[in-house]
């Protein structure tokens, strides 16, 4: 009974944690009114990036940052600039140019790109029934974007939105080789490269969009997005994880594909035709099936 409890538990503040990530898409959406994209992302992220390194000092765990060798120093700092600086970076941008549905059925197709380059970069072959899942995820986009028409004042959102797609794929299999080696906890993994890619993200910001006149409205999103989206989510789904298997998590995390244009319909105004759902729906089964673990049988 117990372990059943502490399962529905973890279910649900791994939701919860998903939900908080969806609702992130809608304030930035409404941020970027105010605030130029790439500087909106590198404050969310060097402010998050300094409550989780209160975190890690108070916890002890600055000692195990001191004694990561360079070579350790490198790979992470590596990890920031593509993930921080490039990926979410490239979100922000793709978002004040796309709505946020379009992005966010452009963003499901990381994990296709992760699951082709981990089997050439990571040994990881896919199964028949995940190179099933890729072919779904392509036939259910190429019905939400048919005809193929794309504005030309969203061009630029399409260029940026696949920069940062093939960025966090080639992070997502960089960070999970780091952490597949197991000698680094997964909290000084986030602080060192999320510090490396904020820094790097802000300062490119300020250089090209230079220090804007930010209001009070805007400083609560910022500051809502770095403590809780950011620093408070990462904390607690990470806690989820000492519970939930690998498949739990990803089919939770799958959630967010529904969350995301649920929310922009609701407080953003967006529009979706059935044929965008049905796209969608597709899509998102397809990544789905992407992401499942492989039975034992197939591990070898």
């Amino acid at each position: 009974m117990k372990n059943t409890s502490s399962r529905f538990i973890a279910i649900a503040q791994a939701a919860f944690v998903v939900f908080l990530w969806a609702t992130s898409w809608v304030l930035v959406k409404i941020g970027l009114q105010d605030i130029p994209p790439v500087t909106f992302a590198g404050l969310r992220y060097f402010l998050a990036f300094l409550c989780l390194l209160v975190v890690m000092n108070l916890n002890g765990a600055k000692r195990d940052v001191r004694q990561l060798p360079k070579a350790a120093w490198l790979r992470l700092v590596i990890l920031g600039i593509l993930f921080y600086a490039i990926t979410q970076g490239a979100i922000f941008v793709a978002l004040a140019h796309l709505p946020a549905v379009t992005v966010n059925l452009l963003w499901s197709f990381s994990s296709v790109i992760v699951a082709v380059l981990g089997a050439v970069w990571l040994s990881e072959r896919p199964s028949s029934v995940q190179w099933m899942g890729m072919a779904l995820a392509l036939i259910g986009a190429l019905i939400y974007f048919f005809p193929v028409s794309i504005p030309h004042n969203q061009t630029i959102g399409v260029i940026v939105a696949l920069l940062g797609i093939l960025a966090n794929a080639v992070s997502s299999i960089l960070g999970r080789d780091i952490n597949r080696s197991g000698k680094y906890s997964p909290l000084v993994v986030t602080v060192v490269s999320m510090g490396a890619g904020s820094i790097l993200l802000l300062a490119a910001g300020i250089a090209t969009e230079g220090i804007p006149a930010i209001n009070l409205r805007s400083w609560g999103i910022i500051l809502w997005l770095a403590l809780v989206n950011t620093a408070f989510a990462f904390t607690l789904w990470n806690y989820t994880l000492r519970t939930l298997s690998a498949v739990e998590s990803s089919i939770i995390n799958g959630t967010m594909m529904i969350w995301i244009p649920i929310l922009a319909i609701l407080f953003l105004g967006e529009t979706i035709t059935g044929k965008e759902i049905t796209g969608l729906i597709i899509t998102g089964l397809g990544t789905l099936i992407v992401q499942l673990r492989r039975s034992p049988a197939n591990k070898n």
